[in-house]
């Protein structure tokens, strides 16, 4: 039976710390997969739901967006994933009477851990100003408070309008109408704080921000890349398929300054064989220098220009451009600027040039360790030179494989939501709804900051999401926050953005992807509905809960825009908003004429104009090698080889995952696979390094973060474990290390936080070990 929450935060200063492991998944994935959805769900309602997960009459896991195989296990989850899936369909309850016991002052005291394990929010909830507890308040009134404060605003641009990635296609079609028809495109979402360097780079050299590689891609190749990526943990679905291909002869090249055990070997809990004794993946490990990518793919490019016939010639003839410039900078590579760069050894690169010179079909996959850095757009951009080199974009087994790390992160993109959209969006939502949207560009995440910071945005309305935990600069992010007039957050559990508030603040619970959405039609009969959420790798596909929702006072999330746009727009508003929130299929019928590649939307994604299981969208540089650049070829690039230059005494921080965590979502107090349990103020450091400095495994430091204002960013009393990381770099979790990274510490073009390259310096904290009190361990205040 599902055991309630726990009523005391647990204390994380004792954190216990074990060897490592060398395997994922197995056995004890099965045992804490169960013991977690048990914990939440209770026996019975965990069977009912997870054998829905991903199943083509399902609903989609609101965890990542690694894509579905058309062949699918009836268990067709991972640990992870059951996690997120569990945490929505938990039986514990946030009503009325939690906020009533518990004020805005007290709740902000607590950790995101216990926050999230209170369960799913029941009642719209309003926190009037000058108020110190949320309390009630109906949907009607909830959406006057709303429209109050933007009509008093001075320009719709004093809004901002942010979205996570689990919204789906449909909502999200919305939420950017109605914010462009209010006169606003501040439209900030997630991937501005992850992939949004992918997207600048693949724009500007292949013509289209997405990757460009297929499922059955993976299975094809013979040299899969694995760069700044821990999928054991992040994506745990996708070593299944690199199980597949390495039983298909692919071989695999991981690059990573932390030994991950998920891509060390897989311990299949699907097969018995898998369980036994697994799957050896990575065949080379480069343990590379935090943000010496660029450096790596830049020599391993001079090198293959100096191999004879390693240089695919037809293809850089006829389907690239800038060629010459690029291979001047390849050729000008210095091995030993190179080795200082990477910490790599001049023996492991040739290991790696062998591999790559020996492969007919390439992918490089990669996430937030290449995209969270100053130099990370130029770094993909030579990811991408690294492939075009050798033919391997549009061809099958070969590609760009940037793994998107939320579910529909991607669809929401497509669907509009983003600060900076294209001409060609915008002609198309004036023709088919008759306004005229605004040109202007946008707040991204951090430009939103610096506006709510400034003064110069007053309501800021989450699309999901826990805006305030993901963002950078804690402390200025959440004195930002309170500078607002109104903070807006749907939700479906309570989570550290609704404590941080502005003068007044809202909280409107939301259905979650395994509920079944109801809508009333104009003959007053109530029908299902269903959504559509896009994977990592553009395949389209419905989404359809099945649970009672958690309660009937719970909107999806379609109808909380419609009935916000009705309100705040009024009569002159010239969408049929109404409609819309009765119909989630008429919804599609516009989409269709609105964006490319969803033509015939309804038919094709309930599979009557196709196959079932949804529809895969056009992507010209894969499907016939067209690369809609402005050259109108595959771009290669040149820019200046770049990597963080680190000053004496001090290390290079990587902000990460625990295994117990998904995005700021924590669902325990462990790292199973690094071998730490009971704690997440921890920070990983290279023994040698820790000699160096003069700190012992098991003491205690601050983490200070230098930047170049001059500021001191401090994150207090982290347990030191001697880790193998690459000498010179250290890791610790997120989001209790984003106080350390500078608003203003972002990546050249696509203003993502650099987040995987911050400089500190550790400072002593407590003295000696902790006492370890009985309310620290997880387990005991876990339960009743």
């Amino acid at each position: 039976m599902a055991t309630k929450p726990p009523k005391g935060d647990p204390v994380q200063d004792a954190p216990q710390v074990a060897e490592p492991k060398h395997a994922a998944a197995g056995l004890p994935a099965i045992g804490h997969t169960l013991r977690i959805a048990q914990q939440q769900m209770g026996v019975k309602r965990t069977a009912l739901t997870l054998l829905r997960v991903n199943q083509k009459d399902g609903f989609d896991c609101p965890g990542c967006a690694w894509p579905e195989p058309d062949h699918r296990h009836k268990a067709e989850f991972c640990e992870n994933g059951a996690k997120a899936v569990a945490e929505e369909a938990t039986l514990r309850r946030v009503t009325p009477e939690f906020f009533a016991a518990h004020s805005v002052a007290d709740l902000a005291t607590r950790s995101g851990y216990w926050l999230g394990q209170q369960g799913r929010l029941t009642h719209p909830m309003h926190l009037p100003e000058g108020g110190d507890h949320y309390e009630p308040v109906s949907w009607e009134r909830a959406f006057d408070i709303i429209a109050e404060e933007i009509s008093a605003l001075g320009s719709p641009d004093e809004s901002v309008f942010y979205t996570s990635g689990r919204t789906s296609n449909e909502a999200a079609f919305l939420y950017q109408l109605f914010a462009r028809e209010l006169g606003t495109n501040n439209l900030p979402d997630c991937s501005n704080m992850c992939h949004e360097s992918s997207g600048s780079a693949l724009s500007e050299t292949i013509g289209i921000g997405k990757g460009s590689v297929l499922l059955d891609d993976l299975y094809k190749a013979d040299l899969i890349v694995v760069a700044g990526q821990n999928p054991g943990t992040n994506h745990p679905r996708m070593l299944s398929a690199l199980e597949k291909a390495k039983a298909n002869g692919a071989r695999i090249i991981s690059i990573n300054p932390l030994p991950e055990a998920g891509l060390e070997r897989f311990k299949n809990p699907q097969t018995p064989q898998g369980m036994l004794k697994g799957a050896a993946l990575t065949d080379l490990f480069l343990q590379i220098r935090i943000g010496g990518d660029q450096a790596l793919f830049r020599l391993l490019n001079k090198l293959v220009l100096e191999t004879e016939g390693a240089v695919d010639e037809e293809f850089v003839r006829e389907h690239t451009h800038g060629y010459e410039e690029f291979a001047e900078a390849a050729r000008a590579a210095d091995w030993d600027e190179t080795l200082r760069a990477t910490g790599l050894s001049r023996a492991e690169i040739e290991q790696a040039l062998g591999m790559v010179l020996a492969s007919e079909r390439t992918i490089v996959c990669w996430a937030m360790g290449l995209t969270q850095h100053k130099h990370a757009v130029p770094t993909i951009r030579e990811v991408v030179n690294f492939l075009l080199l050798r033919g391997n974009i549009g061809r099958p087994g070969a590609g760009v494989c940037p793994v998107r790390g939320h579910s529909n992160v991607q669809g929401d993109r497509t669907m509009g939501i983003f600060e900076r959209p294209a001409p060609a969006f915008l002609d198309a939502l004036e023709k088919e709804f008759g306004f005229a949207p605004p040109r202007e560009h946008g707040f991204d995440v951090v430009r939103a900051i610096r506006a709510l910071r400034d003064g110069e945005a007053k309501v800021f309305f989450a699309m999901g999401g826990n805006f305030v935990s993901a963002s950078p600069d804690t402390d200025v992010t959440e004195a930002a926050m309170r500078r607002a007039r109104l903070t807006v957050h749907v939700s479906t559990k309570l989570n550290r953005s609704h404590v941080v508030t502005g003068a007044r603040a809202l909280i409107l619970p939301t259905l979650g992807r395994t509920e079944r959405d109801l809508q009333v039609g104009p003959n007053g009969k109530s029908t299902e509905q269903f959504v559509t959420v896009e994977d990592s790798m553009g395949m389209v596909h419905a989404s359809r809960g099945r649970l009672a929702p958690a309660s009937p006072q719970l909107l999806s999330e379609p109808a909380i825009v419609c009935r916000l746009a009705r309100r705040v727009l009024g009569a002159d508003s010239k969408v049929p908003w109404e409609e819309f929130e009765r119909d989630y299929a008429t919804i599609r019928d516009r989409i269709a004429r609105v964006i490319p590649g969803f033509e015939d939307f309804n038919a094709r994604v309930t599979g009557s104009a196709g196959r079932p299981g949804g529809f895969t969208l056009p992507h010209a540089p894969r499907d016939e090698r067209r690369f809609p650049t402005a050259t109108g070829k595959a771009n290669f690039t040149a820019a200046p080889v770049e990597y963080p230059e680190l000053p004496e005494g001090r290390l290079l921080l990587q902000t990460l995952r625990s295994h117990d965590q998904y995005n700021t979502t924590i669902y325990g107090l462990d790292d199973r696979y690094r071998g730490i349990t009971n704690g997440r103020r921890v920070v990983l450091v290279n023994p040698q390094d820790a000699r160096a400095l003069g700190v012992t495994d098991g003491s205690y430091v601050d983490l200070v973060s230098e930047w170049q204002d001059g500021v001191e960013r401090r994150a207090p009393g982290f347990r030191v474990v001697h880790y193998p990381t690459t000498r010179g770099c250290a890791a610790a979790y997120y989001p209790e290390t984003n106080v350390l990274v500078p608003l203003d510490a972002t990546a050249d073009t696509s203003n993502t936080p650099a987040s995987k390259s911050v400089v500190v310096r550790l400072e002593s904290g407590l003295e000696g070990r902790p006492e370890a009190r009985p309310e620290a361990r997880l387990e005991q205040s876990a339960t009743d």
